[in-house]
């Protein structure tokens, strides 16, 4: 029955039978007729079907909610049975807000000395992909926004407190500032995070309440790219203090704090909600909070 489970939340990630069979390490046929005797077992037809994968059915919709309970406490069982057996090990994959990954390795050095056995898997995505992610299996846990948009049903550790700076490059007109309001920066030639990004839709917001209603010229949903666009002197971007600490020590930009207001936002590790964790994700848990203490 588990495996049937693990190939029907498979088949439901990716909405087509070649690669949810794929994904299960399995042929096309063994997949699909894995599927048909879930139906034939629990006497209801989980999927619509055609020349191909058509979606779920309602009752296919309501044994999703049940497999991942099902799978999800499986999987744990299987890793506090690991852990009991040999120490804390396996694969853990992270899903991160690109915002966030400059302070990843904060988390990751201190949790691999304890925990030499474990590998981490860091995964740049937007905070909706990060909690899809949690949801559906494919992530462990996530670092995203605390405080601005709805997370559901998760366990949360706050880690650090973001606050923004301009980013700019050498001789541009506000580089010898020693702070600029956001109306200020609403003036100049931006390059933004794109939309389908948290930290994109804060700054509008921030910029909205000033009166503003910025078009960016160039968007990219990579810090990276920005940084690069920054570096050219054309346009400046708005980027949260741990990102502009690493660009303007390493590559040497500039990086004003921005004010009226000084706005801020909670960023932490999220994972499932779930009594009781699994001991990896526990562990992980742990060492957020002794980083958060710091």
């Amino acid at each position: 029955m588990i495996d049937k489970l693990e190939m029907f939340l498979a088949l439901a990630n990716t909405r087509h039978f070649g690669r949810a069979a794929e994904a299960c390490g399995v042929t096309q046929p063994t997949l699909s007729s894995a599927i048909r005797q879930l139906e034939d077992q629990l006497g209801v037809q989980l999927v619509f079907r055609g020349s191909r994968f058509q979606g779920l059915t309602p009752e296919g919709q309501r044994v999703l909610d049940w497999a991942r309970r099902i799978v999800g406490d499986m999987r744990a069982m299987k890793d506090e049975m690991r852990a009991v057996r040999s120490g804390l090990s396996g694969n853990l994959r992270i899903g991160v807000i690109p915002t966030a990954l400059p302070m990843v390795a904060d988390l990751s050095a201190p949790f691999l000395a304890r925990h030499p056995n474990v590998r981490i898997s860091w995964l740049s995505r937007t905070s909706a992909e990060i909690l899809q992610g949690i949801e559906r299996l494919d992530l462990d846990a996530g670092i995203t926004y605390l405080d601005n948009e709805p997370l559901g049903r998760v366990t949360q550790v706050a880690l650090y407190t973001e606050f923004y700076r301009f980013l700019c490059a050498p001789g541009t007109a506000l580089a010898g500032r020693a702070q600029v309001t956001w109306a200020e920066v609403a003036e100049q030639p931006l390059c933004l995070l794109t939309g389908d990004m948290q930290n994109r839709r804060i700054v509008n917001q921030l910029l909205a309440d000033v009166g503003a209603n910025v078009q960016a010229p160039v968007e990219s949903n990579s810090t990276i790219a920005l940084v690069s666009h920054v570096s050219t002197g054309l346009w400046g971007s708005i980027v949260p203090t741990k990102l502009a600490q690493m660009f303007s020590e390493g590559a040497g930009l500039v990086a004003i704090p921005i004010v009226q207001p000084e706005a801020e936002h909670s960023v932490g590790l999220i994972a499932a909600a779930r009594d009781p964790q699994t001991p990896v994700i526990a562990a992980l848990l742990d060492e957020a909070g002794r980083l958060a203490r710091r």
